[in-house]
């Protein structure tokens, strides 16, 4: 996947704390970036939509994009694990620490294709945003700057609302955001075989 690193100071990186459901529309846009779906002047944890845009694009002067692979692992019963309750991939790099012994301020996106088989299950546990998309169609909001807080696909329950359909191919791409200090929970546990990963080109 692809880090974008944010200085601090950033509007929408060390602000207000809370859950800030709905940031984003419930599809994908045509560039497979998440949709702001707050209104002009902002929610309680962002300053509206120009700044949102800056979250998963490189902008040069704002953001320092940094390639990042994470490797699930097998922990047995078709289940691969990624846990990291400490995930900071990338102190002392792009803007550096700023005087923290961590660098809390960065987003993450990632994505990756599937043949979906009719009972995969995947979850999320983590802080502080994360929104997850398959076949471009939100299927997990954790929006908001809050402590590690966790949601579950089980993609059967959801096919008609995904529109999923077993033995074909999907798309699942995953946006997370790092923007307060003091913690950095990362957690994924999933049922998916995925097919094709790769880091989104840079931009």
């Amino acid at each position: 996947g692809r880090i974008r690193d944010f200085r601090s100071s950033h509007d929408d990186f060390e602000g207000t704390l809370g859950d800030d459901r709905g940031l984003v529309e419930t599809e994908l846009g045509s560039d497979e970036k998440p949709v702001y779906a707050g209104p002009s002047d902002g929610t309680l944890t962002t300053s509206g939509p120009d700044n949102f845009d800056e979250w998963y694009r490189d902008t040069p002067d704002v953001n320092q994009g940094i390639p990042l692979t994470i490797n699930l692992e097998d922990a047995g019963g078709g289940v691969f694990t990624y846990n990291n309750p400490e995930f900071f991939p990338i102190d002392g790099e792009g803007f550096g620490n700023e005087s923290n012994p961590h660098n809390y301020h960065f987003t993450y996106e990632l994505s990756a294709s599937f043949v979906y088989q009719g009972d995969e299950v995947f979850t999320f546990t983590g802080d502080d945003d994360l929104f997850t998309f398959i076949n471009h169609r939100l299927a997990i909001d954790l929006g908001g700057v809050h402590g590690p807080e966790s949601d579950t696909i089980d993609l059967a329950d959801r096919a008609t609302e995904l529109g999923l359909e077993v033995g074909e191919t999907y798309d699942l791409h995953f946006f997370f955001a790092e923007r307060h200090t003091v913690q950095s929970n990362f957690r994924i546990d999933t049922t998916i075989a995925f097919i094709d990963c790769g880091p989104p080109p840079p931009e």
